[in-house]
């Protein structure tokens, strides 16, 4: 027959590169979704704390199953062992994934040796909200910071994640900050490893 290929048959989804084909989803459709989860959870609870925490636990779930997709698929089962390489995957490998590009940065704490951030100017959860003056400090990148979390977790890198707006000098938007806390142990074991 003309103009039919040889097509590679997959025995399972889970065997399909990320790289191959169209893997866009409809913005228009992300964002309907995602302010209906915001929705959703807006009206079963009291404040925005809560708010926050069940957006991140949210993205928390979305996040373990990331990690285990990236590392079947891209990476053979294996994973990342030392800090700054799981930092790296983050930043890059699984932004790309999720956001179709890699974050605008990734810094070290200055003020605390377990401290990290990962900075985008426009996060894609913030862009299309508009958030009522009665719900000043709230921020949808809890979902990322839940994604982030989810990740580091099951890569065997506990920490408190968490989402901050952080005003830009010259935007009059504010760029979103996920704050990454390692914890102790993750620290001690970085030190051993040297």
């Amino acid at each position: 027959m003309i103009g039919v290929g040889k097509i590679k048959q997959y025995s399972n989804i889970l065997e399909k590169p990320l790289s191959k084909g169209k893997q866009e989803v409809s913005l228009s459709a992300f964002a309907f979704l995602f302010s209906e989860l915001v929705q959703y959870n807006q009206t079963r609870v009291d404040n925005i704390a809560e708010l926050e925490r069940r957006l991140e636990d949210a993205g928390y779930a979305v996040g373990a199953r990331v990690l285990e997709l990236l590392c079947h698929r891209d990476k053979g089962n294996r994973r990342e062992t030392r800090l700054l390489g799981i930092l790296s995957f983050v930043h890059s490998t699984v932004w790309k994934v999720l956001f179709g590009k890699v974050a605008d940065s990734l810094e070290k704490g200055t003020e605390h040796e377990d401290e990290y951030m990962i900075s985008e100017k426009d996060l894609l959860v913030n862009k299309y909200i508009s958030i009522p003056k009665d719900m000043g400090t709230f921020n949808c990148g809890a979902f990322v910071a839940g994604i982030v979390r989810g990740v580091l977790d099951g890569a065997g890198f506990p920490a408190v994640v968490t989402a901050h707006f952080v005003p830009m000098e010259g935007l009059q938007r504010l760029r979103t900050t996920i704050l990454i806390k390692f914890a102790e142990e993750v620290l001690q074991r970085e030190a051993r490893l040297g």
